[in-house]
């Protein structure tokens, strides 16, 4: 993943050859990641119920309700801005599929 500076907190617990899985946690409402561009394939685990708002970088931004340890799946080239909708300190952890997609 490319990053632009944010203000969410990553913490990369694994990293190799296979997948990257990193804890993205936000203080506080507002916190971000910054503007960003997938470069993999990625699973995204909530821990926390609540929501996200994303900016998709059109002047669009969505609302995505979270719950602890449902996961979702996202494919290579997501782009987006990732924004703490909460009044509470929230995180998710990112698993990052560093290898290419079978054919």
């Amino acid at each position: 993943m490319t990053k632009a500076a944010g203000t969410a907190i990553p913490t990369v617990f694994i990293e190799n050859d296979r997948v990257k899985v990193t804890e993205w946690r936000f203080k506080k409402r507002g916190d971000n990641t910054g503007w960003h561009r997938h470069a993999y394939d990625y699973i995204v685990v909530p821990q926390f119920d609540g929501a996200l708002e994303i900016d998709l970088g059109n002047g669009e931004r969505t609302r995505a309700p979270m719950k602890s340890g449902v996961p979702y799946f996202r494919e290579i080239g997501v782009e987006h801005d990732v924004i703490n909708a909460n009044d509470f300190e929230c995180a998710f952890v990112e698993v990052e599929l560093l290898e290419p997609r079978k054919k």
